[in-house]
């Protein structure tokens, strides 16, 4: 339960020789820590080049276990990716409630397959420039929100309206798009 350790053990059984080697952090523990630890963990050690297969092992739900080690495999692009929702951490520039936002608008998009990048963004300082690099995006301030899409401000809306239109206009992008055309990063195998 230890990723150091796990690292470290991995890395030997690799030098020692060429065979399939199965990932996993036993007992990681409940779900945040446990991701935080197989994030850890297996992002050193794929980033090496060692590891086959991945077992994330979580004090939750078989189906979330899953989850996490998918979003860990389109982190490290050794999957291709879906939906990546890129938000701000609320600091003391934000003018809405980023967490409620980022939060809702990944709720309306579960689900999505086509690899969509959207930016959620708190502020007029840094929210611009991140929604512009996004497929789809938000920068907020002052009860509104410009929406970005492909780096173009498309329209401004009143702050209550921000997450139903970045569903809208996000479905509307998959609908127009097919699979691995916005924004995907090339799929690397190890």
């Amino acid at each position: 339960n230890d990723p150091i350790v796990m690292v470290k053990a991995y890395r030997q059984l690799a030098e020692r020789g060429d065979w399939p080697l199965h990932l996993g952090v036993t007992e990681a523990g409940p779900e945040f820590q446990g991701t935080i630890k197989s994030a850890t963990a297996f992002g050193i050690l794929l980033s090496e080049g060692i590891g086959d297969t991945i077992r994330v092992s979580l004090s939750a739900p078989p189906a979330q276990e899953v989850k996490v080690g998918l979003q860990i495999l389109q982190s490290l692009n050794l999957r291709e990716r879906k939906l990546e929702i890129v938000s701000c951490p609320s600091c003391g520039r934000a003018q809405v409630d980023v967490y409620t936002l980022a939060n809702d608008v990944t709720a309306g998009l579960e689900g999505m397959t086509v690899p969509l990048r959207v930016a959620v963004m708190g502020c007029v300082v840094n929210g611009p420039g991140e929604a512009r690099e996004a497929d789809l995006g938000v920068a907020s301030g002052n009860g509104k929100g410009q929406i970005f899409v492909k780096g173009e401000v498309i329209k401004t809306v009143p702050e209550s309206e921000i997450v139903a239109t970045l569903i809208e206009e996000a479905n509307r992008l998959a609908a127009e798009m097919p699979p691995g055309e916005l924004g995907a990063p090339e799929v690397v195998t190890v």
